[in-house]
């Protein structure tokens, strides 16, 4: 099937489903009032972003050299997905222990530390972190989106290897 496809269509698909996954997300969150925590918003984040490379390439010329650098860039964004939901998923099993306090908020975290400082306090999770709010047949929502990641680096291995 993806052989069929051209490089813009594979891309608007990959949009799509990148940002189907945040309001998949947001859907739950609303339904079931939860409250996401630092690690989630920060997947939720890659997800934005992942979306914005897969929307910016579709007008993109389909040259190899334009999709070896698609791919790389979805391979690099997509590892720093893997990193942060699977420390998540750690954090969650009790594997990682975390502080049980909530945290501090990410705009107070930005605003009053440094960059690195912040964003190696946004990688350590809190205490919301480790709980788990909701689940699907059993696999928690880092879980999902740790498979949501794994998918779009293959998805983007795909069409770089299929695609003419």
């Amino acid at each position: 099937m993806i052989k069929s496809m051209t490089f813009k269509q594979a891309n608007i698909i990959g949009t799509i489903l990148s940002f189907a996954m945040i309001v998949t997300a947001l859907v739950i969150q609303l339904k079931y009032e939860l409250e996401p925590c630092p690690l989630c918003i920060t997947q939720r984040i890659i997800y934005i972003v992942l979306g914005s490379i897969f929307l910016i390439s579709v007008w993109l010329p389909n040259k190899k050299l334009i999709r070896f650098l698609h791919v790389l860039i979805i391979t690099i964004t997509t590892l720093a997905g893997l990193i942060f939901s699977g420390r998540h998923i750690l954090i969650q099993a009790k594997i990682i222990s975390v502080p049980a306090e909530c945290g501090i908020d990410l705009n107070y975290m930005f605003e009053n530390f440094p960059l690195t400082e912040a964003f190696d306090l946004l990688f350590q999770g809190t205490g919301d972190c480790s709980q788990i709010d909701w689940t699907l047949l059993g696999v928690t929502l880092p879980q999902m989106a740790f498979l949501g990641y794994l998918f779009f680096m293959i998805y983007a291995l795909l069409i770089f290897k299929k695609i003419r």
